[in-house]
């Protein structure tokens, strides 16, 4: 079709110009005209390409887009205000967002621009991608087409996701897999389990992230840009060379996250993008593994064991993205430091076995808040990061009794004034799914007037949050603690 001259009016819409034309869709800049209502907000229109020579994914990729993004809400996708008619003319009306493409921020920083690709600026933008499509996830839509083209930074360092032609909604029929019958997405990025057919896998996203960031980190791309069947489905069984044989400054916490969002198998990447999100924010928390040390990929033998492997194996669809979700939450759990009795340590560390039991892919984070005053009131010859150290090393000591095998666990000593927002703010940014705090067992009838940090904490948390009492006497303590030797440590 021909573009739309400046000044064309479209159902109220006014074009004031093409932005961008790209192989499936025009977008332009369009206001309020005669009819349409002022949204308060600059908008965008995407119209599909639809000529003879165009596929047939183009337009099936506007009724899925259609479909999609009316449902999305949030800061991390645009605002929709209003569709045309599929038979007289298709358009996406949408907000328009400031910032640019991921794309652009590659094209404008070379490969060997190390001071600009640093490990700190890739983490950085790569959290934010991560959290930009947790919100997706949430809302039970994987986006299927994730790449640098579409990703959007903004100027404030969050991320906006773009273009869902491509995506799955859990809730809706899946057009594409319905009507194309084939892998689709965007060979240099596509999953695995996308080119056998695989479709509304959260964790297909999560390998999409993980190209990106192996391509921020080294300039290039750790698969290729396969153009055949037989080279996509390489990424079944090949592992990229590690980003340190293109680039050996980089750290091992690093090259190990890319790794394990690049993993064949989806159930051994990252369970969440909240989770891969929460390691690229606490780098000095990453348990470097085999994956983090290597210089060079697998020889010949282990690509043909993979091969093997990969010939009989059979991809599962996974659960609903907001339930695979629930199932792999960030679990934060809020240790006091002083006035607790050893009876309230122990129930909280009960109550956090029990939850992780019931959740298998879930992490667990711990956390203390001093007060900013904590090291005046010291011993006055401790450094506050010598009391920063202490404070770590409690916490290690009250979560090694957890049965911990399969979840990552980390600990976080925060300094603030107000406990309470100290604790809403931690898990806010860091999404996390479940809260665990102590309840508190004093002045019931001045709770009613004065809101304790637990009160707060449980009114204003965005998650779920179990409030704890201590189950045992202090005097049963000691009875326990012989029946489970270690299982009850004192922790002043």
């Amino acid at each position: 079709m021909h573009l739309l001259a400046p000044g064309s009016e479209i159902d109220g819409f006014v074009v004031h110009g093409c932005i961008h034309s790209g192989g499936m869709a025009h977008i332009y800049r369009v206001g309020p005209g005669s009819t349409a209502r002022d949204t308060g907000f600059p908008l965008v229109m995407k119209i599909p390409r639809m000529t003879v020579l165009d596929g047939a994914e183009n337009i099936v990729g506007f009724e899925v887009e259609l479909t999609v993004l009316p449902t999305l809400s949030g800061p991390h996708a645009p605002r929709f205000v209003a569709a045309g008619d599929l038979v007289r003319l298709p358009y996406l009306v949408m907000e328009y967002l400031e910032g640019h493409t991921l794309q652009h921020w590659l094209d404008a920083h070379p490969a060997r621009d190390h001071a600009a690709r640093s490990p700190e600026t890739i983490a950085r933008i790569g959290a934010a991608l991560a959290i930009a499509a947790h919100s997706l996830h949430e809302q039970n839509v994987c986006h299927l087409d994730l790449k640098p083209a579409n990703v959007l930074l903004r100027p404030d360092g969050s991320a906006v996701l773009l273009d869902f032609g491509l995506s799955c909604h859990a809730h809706y029929p899946d057009l594409l897999a319905e009507e194309m019958r084939r892998a689709v997405g965007s060979p240099a990025w596509i999953a695995p389990e996308q080119v056998v057919g695989v479709r509304g896998d959260l964790r297909s996203d999560i390998f999409a992230i993980g190209v990106m960031l192996y391509e921020m980190a080294t300039g290039a791309l750790p698969f290729g840009a396969p153009t055949t069947p037989g080279g996509l489905r390489q990424r079944l069984w090949m592992t990229p060379q590690p980003p340190r044989a293109h680039r050996p400054d980089l750290p091992a916490w690093l090259q190990d996250i890319i790794l394990r969002c690049l993993e064949p198998a989806a159930a051994e990447r990252y369970p969440s993008a909240a989770q891969l999100a929460f390691d690229l924010a606490n780098p000095e928390q990453v348990a470097v593994t085999e994956r983090g040390q290597r210089t060079r990929g697998p020889g010949v033998r282990a690509h043909v064991r993979r091969w093997i492997r990969a010939a009989g194996m059979h991809y599962q669809p996974s659960p609903l993205p907001h339930d695979q979700i629930e199932l792999s939450p960030i679990v934060m759990v809020a240790v006091p430091h002083q006035d607790v009795s050893d009876a309230t340590l122990y129930s909280l560390r009960e109550a956090v076995a029990r939850s992780l039991g019931i959740r298998p892919g879930a992490r667990l984070a711990c956390v203390t808040v001093l007060s900013p005053s904590a090291a005046s009131t010291s011993d006055g010859e401790r450094s506050e990061t010598a009391l920063r150290r202490l404070h770590l090393a409690r916490l290690k000591t009250w979560s090694q009794p957890l049965p911990l095998a399969g979840h990552a666990v980390s600990h976080h000593v925060l300094e603030a004034g107000d406990v309470a927002q100290a604790l809403l703010r931690y898990a806010a940014a860091n999404r996390v799914g479940l809260m665990i705090l102590g309840a508190a067992t004093h002045g019931l009838q001045l709770q009613r007037f004065v809101g304790t940090v637990p009160m707060r904490v449980a009114r204003d948390a965005p998650c779920t949050v179990i409030l704890v009492k201590q189950q045992l006497p202090f005097g049963a303590l000691g009875a326990a603690a012989g029946d489970n030797a270690g299982d009850a440590q004192s922790f002043p």
